[in-house]
């Protein structure tokens, strides 16, 4: 983390183990996360990076066996999942899904209104920074007007996932593959906006990306990268992390764990 100031909140997940249909799927899992700084989950396919997303926003199909996920010392995963969210907490899904007839400024707002109360929702403050937001993403306003995600491009809803968190503000933020099934372009695009929000708010807010590959990490220049290969973290670095996976590959990363173990 850049600078001598302590980070204002932490997420800390502690030997966190979770099963889904009976076969334990993280083994283990320790990683903190704290604000001001942006962290990239690497591993191969299998080895739990969406697993241990879905679990810390509580999706029913992941079970949580064993561990702790502290937000600022409470333990998210005793929570309903709408106080995960309340609590902070934001997931960018790897396939955002099409939902016709409801407009994204409907669903922006009715998310906005899930973190407030009748008494301290502002409208026309939404309404501005909605619009400053789009302008900072260069989005166009008309995506407003069109069901969410219905007929968007690949780039556009994962965008359209950077767009919901900066109108959350978010205290922790899961990108789950961001960069999953889009160009080169796209990629960059993506890439370049979330490292511009991360810049606009790192000051109260961490973000964790996962990916496969190093190619979005350049546009985001990662304060630290984790390795996760057979359901624990097994192997951290700095943003040159990337760069070896990239020339060596993930079995690398089990040889020296079990050299290690």
């Amino acid at each position: 983390m850049s600078g001598d100031q302590p980070p204002t909140h932490t997420l800390d997940v502690r030997n966190l183990h979770v099963e889904v249909a009976g076969k334990e799927i993280l083994k283990g899992v320790n990683l903190t996360l704290r604000s001001g700084e942006l962290t990239a989950l690497m591993g191969p396919n299998g080895s739990g990076k969406s697993t241990l997303a879905y679990a810390l926003m509580g999706h029913p199909k992941y079970k949580v066996t064993l561990g702790e996920a502290l937000l600022d010392g409470r333990d998210i995963l005793k929570l309903p999942v709408d106080q995960r969210s309340r609590a902070g907490l934001f997931l960018g899904f790897q396939y955002p899904q099409e939902v016709s007839g409801l407009s994204l400024s409907k669903f922006l707002w009715t998310a906005y209104m899930q973190r407030h109360t009748p008494e301290n929702a502002d409208s026309d403050q939404f309404g501005k920074d909605l619009t400053t937001h789009l302008g900072f993403l260069g989005m166009d306003e008309a995506l407003l007007k069109r069901s969410l995600n219905e007929g968007f491009s690949g780039g556009e809803k994962k965008r359209v996932e950077v767009l919901q968190m900066a109108t959350l503000s978010p205290t922790f933020s899961i990108l789950d593959e961001p960069d999953s099934g889009l160009d080169i372009d796209a990629v960059k695009a993506v890439g370049e906006t979330v490292a511009k929000l991360h810049q606009l708010h790192r000051a109260d807010s961490g973000i964790l990306v996962i990916t496969h590959y190093q190619r979005i990490l350049k546009y985001l220049q990662p304060d630290a990268v984790h390795v996760m290969v057979d359901g624990v973290v097994a192997m951290s670095g700095g943003r040159e992390l990337a760069l070896e996976l990239e020339a060596k590959g993930y079995d690398w990363v089990r040889a020296d764990a079990r050299e290690g173990s």
